[in-house]
C-alpha cells in the first residue's frame, strides 16, 4: 500500500490516497501503522476518499483506533495533497468530514505547491446536547449545590453568557475550570500561569475520560501572552498529548474571546508551530490559517 506521511505544526498523520488504494479495516490500520516503533509513526491515519458532495472526503482515525469528525491540521494537509497531486486543482475547493464540508483556500510557493492552507471551520458550537455534555452530570452537581457549576449553567441558559465557561471540574485532585466549545468534535479550554512546565500527564488522561464527556473531549491548556498570542498544549482525545490540534486551537481562540481575554485575531503557539486563528463572535465563524506540509511518501506492506 502507498501512504504518504505529512505533518501540519507537528501534527502528524499517515495519509492513503483512496481514489487508488483500498482500506478495508481502517481502525485497524491506524492502529498499526501509527505505531512510532513497529509502524511508519503519527498521530494516526487520515483516508482521503471520494465524495459525492465535494472535491474530496477526509476519513481520519486516532492512533488508538477511534474515529475523529474532524481535524484541523489534518485537513490542510488533505487539501495540500489533494492540490499538489491532482485530485482537486483550484484555488479553493471543498472537503466533506463528517463535521460537514469544510472550504479552504491554498497559498502556493515558488514551486507551485501548496505551502499554507486557510480553512473556513464553520461555527463554533455551545449548545452542552451538541459539543457533546453529559447534561444529567450537570443536573446532580446542582442537586448538589455545586454553586459555582450551578451558576456557569444557568448563565449559559439564561442567555446572560455564550457559552458554558468557567465550569468546575476536579482533575487528580485539582479544580481546574473550564469553557466547552465544539468545532465538530469537543474541546474543554483551561487557562494557566505557564504552559512551559504544564506536567500534562497529570491532568489530560483523567480530563479527557471525564463523566461530563460522553464522548471524550480534547482538553486544551491555555497561557495568555497578550491579546493576539497565545500558548497552548493540547491531550486529543484518543491520541495523547501532540504538537498540534488545529480544531483545538480554534476552540481556545473562541474561549478566549468569550471570556474576554484576547481580541478575535489571535495566534496561537503550539509545541510544533503557530496557527492564526480569526474568530466572529457574532457569526460564531471560525477561520484557521496555517502550513501543511509533506513529509515523505512510501509502500508498506500490509
Amino acid at each position: 500500500m502507498k501512504f504518504t506521511k505529512m505533518q501540519g505544526c507537528g501534527n502528524d498523520y499517515v495519509y492513503i490516497n483512496c481514489f487508488e488504494e483500498k482500506v478495508e479495516n481502517p481502525t485497524e490500520l491506524a492502529i498499526k501503522l501509527s505505531d512510532r516503533h513497529f509502524g511508519i509513526g503519527g498521530d494516526g491515519v487520515i483516508l482521503i476518499r471520494p465524495s459525492e458532495i465535494a472535491d474530496c472526503m477526509m476519513d481520519m482515525y486516532n492512533l488508538d483506533g477511534s474515529r475523529g469528525k474532524m481535524c484541523g491540521n489534518g485537513i490542510r494537509c488533505v487539501g495540500k495533497y489533494a492540490y499538489d497531486h491532482g485530485i482537486a486543482t483550484k484555488p479553493e475547493i471543498k472537503v466533506e468530514t463528517l463535521s460537514g464540508i469544510k472550504t479552504l483556500k491554498f497559498f502556493t510557493g515558488a514551486d507551485g505547491k501548496v505551502e499554507t492552507v486557510s480553512v473556513d471551520m464553520g461555527s463554533a458550537i455551545f449548545d452542552p446536547k451538541e459539543i457533546p455534555l453529559n447534561v444529567k452530570y450537570i443536573e446532580i452537581l446542582a442537586n448538589n449545590n455545586c454553586t459555582d457549576a450551578v451558576t456557569s449553567y444557568n448563565h449559559y441558559k439564561s442567555g446572560a453568557s455564550n457559552c458554558i465557561k468557567n465550569f468546575p471540574l476536579t482533575i487528580n485532585g485539582k479544580e481546574l475550570r473550564f469553557t466547552f466549545v465544539s468545532m465538530g468534535n469537543p474541546h474543554a479550554v483551561t487557562f494557566i500561569d505557564d504552559t512551559a512546565s504544564l506536567k500534562i500527564e497529570d491532568y489530560g488522561p483523567e480530563a479527557e475520560v471525564h463523566e461530563i464527556f460522553p464522548e471524550k473531549a480534547n482538553i486544551e491548556f491555555i497561557q495568555i501572552v497578550d491579546r493576539k498570542h497565545i500558548n497552548m498544549r493540547v491531550w486529543e482525545r484518543g491520541s495523547g498529548e501532540t504538537f498540534a490540534c488545529g480544531t483545538g486551537a480554534c476552540a481556545a481562540v473562541v474561549a478566549c474571546v468569550e471570556n474576554g481575554l484576547t481580541d478575535t485575531e489571535v495566534e496561537v503557539k503550539l509545541l510544533g508551530g503557530i496557527l492564526k486563528i480569526n474568530y466572529n463572535p457574532d457569526t460564531k465563524e471560525v477561520i484557521m490559517n496555517g502550513p501543511a506540509v509533506e513529509v515523505f511518501s512510501g509502500d508498506i506492506n500490509i
